[in-house]
């Protein structure tokens, strides 16, 4: 272990032992927290990351002796709560993560945490029924028309009903459910790839992820499209959730089991030559990170991960490796791009600003900060509007960028997007409508002038 504070050497993180008995041993889960939170609170570089760090900052400032030694261990929860584990403070702000004698990860630590509360029974019904993401997505995609009835924001006759039964937020933007699965889509238009396209030839399977199967099929057209048209040749599957919403309940049981199934369903893929590509950074972080360090004993999971692409990360690669098909026009507004806390987890670069500026005269406006949703945490009651709080700086600068609401605000994680537009749409003063929310493989397809786009 280094004890030079700060390192150029990329972070490291410990395999997650979460089926060893003292992983979830109530003292020394507890003896762990108090002793990360005494290195952040003499640290405090994370103090306008999210809103963990200003709870406890403020429950140790508050406490009788201004010490941890002071706060009772049952009100650290508020702080365990908040942690949407976007991984920010461990890859871009702690300087005393691995390979740091400190050796701090405190998502994973939260993490850690409410695995022993799931483990316990103390996740409520509500809550685990939410993270039935296929489940759910099924159900009201087969329903449609009548889910985005009942979820619209202003519904008063059944948005009051969602936030007392289930908690979520009657103020919070919900997203739509697709009239058909993106799989069922790509199964009745089949794309033949573009043959006189540079990267033809090359092939990769298109993980659907539940937002883009039951939510937006959109953003997964315009990727098969956009792909297709490069000549890139395309399978379009969804074999299981990838388990982040179980994640952020501490359901790693359930986690292993979807990591499993999706692995079994995608390698036949790979073992024919096909990369794998997933739409939505938050699955693809799952995928290559997660996966690996919660069932690190399976190496078909680790196999994925390493076949595994985020769509942005793969466009970036066909560009580089064999060059795109030329022809893209400017978009002629405005383009603000939020870079996505799960993308930036990924090590992999700001990709998607590197894509959007290969569309010709087009100004891109870059954002590197939290949209404040962090999943079920930005649209349930009592965190919903911390989370807008917390996205304000965001919001500040998109509409900054396009006073006229005339362009285009993207992010790689779609809910993100939603919640900037909602945070923009209800600005003080505001008298223009919000810029149109998009995922950035969306603005590549219209700049392209691809059909749907």
């Amino acid at each position: 272990m280094s004890t030079a504070e700060g390192s150029l050497d990329a972070p490291t993180r410990h395999i997650i032992d979460w089926q060893n008995p003292e992983f979830v041993d109530p003292d020394k889960i507890d003896a762990e927290l108090r002793r990360v939170f005494d290195v952040c609170h003499g640290c405090r570089r994370c103090f306008n990351l999210c809103d963990s760090f200003p709870r406890l900052f403020d429950l140790i400032d508050d406490s009788e002796s201004g010490e941890l030694e002071t706060v009772e261990s049952k009100d650290f929860q508020p702080v365990i709560d908040a942690c949407t584990l976007c991984d920010m403070c461990f890859m871009v702000k702690c300087p005393y993560v691995p390979h740091y004698e400190f050796d701090l990860d405190f998502p994973h630590l939260m993490l850690r945490a409410r695995v022993a509360e799931f483990q316990r029974g103390e996740v409520g019904f509500i809550d685990r029924k939410i993270a039935e993401t296929d489940a759910n997505g099924k159900l009201s995609t087969t329903f449609s028309p009548l889910a985005n009835w009942a979820c619209k924001k202003g519904n008063g006759l059944t948005r009051p009903v969602m936030e007392a039964v289930a908690g979520i937020d009657a103020k919070a933007e919900l997203p739509e459910f697709n009239p058909r699965s993106l799989v069922a889509q790509a199964k009745a238009d089949p794309l033949k790839a573009n043959p006189d396209a540079p990267a033809h030839g090359r092939k990769a399977v298109i993980y659907a992820t539940c937002f883009t199967n039951w939510n937006d099929a959109a953003i997964g057209e315009a990727g098969r499209r956009v792909l297709a048209h490069n000549g890139v040749e395309t399978e379009v599957v969804h074999p299981a959730c990838c388990g982040m919403p179980k994640l952020e309940l501490g359901d790693l049981a359930e986690v292993t089991k979807r990591a499993k199934t999706v692995a079994a369903a995608l390698l036949p893929y790979v073992d024919q030559g096909y990369d794998v590509v997933a739409l939505v950074p938050s699955c693809a972080l799952m995928m290559k990170f997660e996966w690996p360090l919660i069932v690190p004993d399976d190496p078909d999971v680790k196999r994925l991960a390493e076949a595994t692409r985020d769509i942005s990360e793969y466009v970036i690669e066909l560009s580089k490796n064999e060059g795109l098909v030329e022809g893209m026009a400017t978009l002629d507004v405005p383009v603000t791009l939020h870079i996505a806390c799960h993308a930036r987890a990924q090590n992999m670069g700001a990709k998607a600003a590197e894509m959007l500026r290969m569309i010709p005269e087009t100004k891109v406006n870059v954002i590197e900060r939290c949209s404040g949703h962090g999943g079920a945490w930005g649209i349930k009651k009592g965190t919903f509007e911390i989370g807008m709080k917390v996205g304000k700086p965001v919001v500040r600068n998109t509409a900054k960028h396009d006073p006229e609401g005339a362009g285009y605000v993207v992010s790689e994680c779609p809910l993100a997007g939603i919640h900037i537009r909602q945070g923009v749409e209800e600005m003080d003063g505001r008298d223009t409508p919000p810029p149109a929310a998009a995922h950035p493989i969306q603005l590549i397809a219209r700049a392209y002038g691809l059909p749907g786009a």
